[in-house]
């Protein structure tokens, strides 16, 4: 089953979500605010993307300002950074889309395509 990954605020979420019912695509949600990743699926999550960790973190956020993360991130090894990550679900880039055939963080329609039909 594909791993829907959201926030129910944030517009690109319900852009995603929108795409996923529209495409009739088998999914299970999951709040990311309620229930954040852990350290162990971020870690997993990133090796299965083939992307670079950064692309996990919202840099968009509110906390990621707050906190100056643009600084103390680069900084942290692989397993602070993705421990640091799982404290709280609003430092981490989304939409998620965890399917069989990889990840995707954030919403471009073709890399979800993409993973959806390999």
């Amino acid at each position: 089953m594909n791993l829907f990954i959201l926030y129910d605020k944030c517009s690109t979420c319900k852009k995603a979500k929108k795409w996923l019912e529209e495409n009739n695509v088998d999914f299970e949600s999951r709040p990311i605010k309620e229930q954040n990743p852990t350290k162990e699926e971020l870690i997993e999550w990133h090796k299965k993307s083939g992307m670079p960790r950064q692309k996990f973190v919202n840099t968009c956020g509110q906390l990621y300002r707050d906190m100056n993360l643009k600084d103390k991130l680069p900084a942290m090894s692989d397993d602070e950074f993705f421990e640091f990550l799982a404290t709280d679900g609003m430092l981490v880039k989304r939409p998620i889309l965890v399917t069989d055939n990889g990840v995707a963080t954030g919403f471009k329609e073709e890399i979800w395509q993409q993973l959806l039909n390999k």
